[in-house]
């Protein structure tokens, strides 16, 4: 079995387009018409410089035993190669370890790393890709970020999106709305009604990230205000920078002796994360330059900000604010 296996990893072999049935697992939904259409007129010139990975399947029919293959990666190749009028394409055949589960396990794997790599998924599919692996596979935020080459913060965050209502989803994916508008739209996950309306002011003003970050502190702030006319202006102030250094809600509740201070977490390993900033004081090497996993997802750099928004960039509260949970 071992040496059929290394035959087929390490040969290509020319296959007929119409024996080729797309991947179940397949992330990614979105396909631009316009790049699927200059991809093809480039196989036109040069022909498919990069074989698609497959698997292989027999199955009987009445004139003897036929063969199939499920496509594993390179799906706009493939749509391109039929686009461009071929009739065969260059495939490297995959072969799993016999085990239904394992296949498919192969299949999602292989169709996300490749896809993340090229960075063809939207934040959205990305997400869903990731919720397939922990719920169908059940495989832990650190696995799944260590199949992919990040860290486990990135992979919490993309999986956090989901918590948003579909309207803003399709917006996301659309384009409409970035990743980084996620994070205000995330803070306001338990007021559902104030999140409506910043998602519209977003779109409607065309907020940048750090407007509406503002808006919906600001929103948080006199929710707060309205049930407690009497709240401290220090205490206040206390919550806001507590929030921002720690990257999650914090809520300070005193009473006529001492007080309570209440910090929102998502999972045990927030909580580590927490205790770890908590007596170090910094944030951990490793998620520098990730998103926060309560705020939402932004893991541009300063520099990239500041060029797609055109806003000045504070390096030192760009850090700050990016502390992992």
């Amino acid at each position: 079995m071992s040496n059929t296996s290394n035959f087929y990893q390490n040969s290509i072999f020319w296959v007929e387009l119409d024996k080729i049935k797309p991947n179940p697992f397949q992330p990614r939904r979105e396909f631009d018409e316009d790049a699927l259409r200059a991809l093809a007129d480039s196989i036109k010139q040069y022909g498919v410089l990069q074989a698609l990975v497959v698997t292989r399947k027999e199955f009987e029919r009445d004139d003897g035993l036929g063969v199939e293959y499920e496509l594993i990666a390179g799906e706009r190749r493939l749509r391109a190669a039929k686009i461009a009028g071929l009739s065969q394409v260059p495939v490297i055949i995959r072969t799993g370890e016999g085990n239904e589960n394992a296949d498919d396990l192969m299949k999602l794997e292989l169709a996300i790393i490749e896809n993340v790599q090229r960075e063809d998924l939207n934040p959205v599919e990305r997400a869903r890709a990731f919720k397939k692996l922990t719920e169908k596979f059940g495989f832990k935020h650190h696995q799944v970020a260590q199949k992919i080459g990040k860290s486990r913060v990135y992979v919490s965050n993309s999986l956090r999106i989901l918590d948003l209502p579909e309207d803003m989803l399709n917006a996301l994916s659309e384009g409409k709305i970035n990743e980084g508008h996620t994070r205000p739209l995330l803070m306001l996950i338990e007021r559902p009604e104030e999140q409506k309306v910043l998602f519209k002011d977003i779109i409607l003003y065309k907020m940048n990230v750090r407007d509406a970050e503002q808006a919906a502190r600001k929103i948080a702030i006199e929710r707060v205000r309205k049930f407690d006319s009497h709240l401290d202006p220090e205490i206040c102030s206390l919550e806001e920078k507590f929030t921002e250094s720690l990257g999650t809600r914090v809520k300070i509740e005193k009473k006529e002796k001492g007080g309570k201070l209440m910090i929102d977490f998502f999972s045990n390993d927030d909580l580590v994360d927490i205790l770890n900033m908590l007596q170090q004081g910094t944030p951990t090497n490793e998620v520098v330059g990730e998103p926060t996993e309560s705020a939402g997802l932004d893991d541009r750099t300063p520099e990239e900000i500041k060029k797609e928004e055109d806003i000045p960039i504070d390096e030192d509260l760009y850090s700050i604010k990016n502390f992992s949970l």
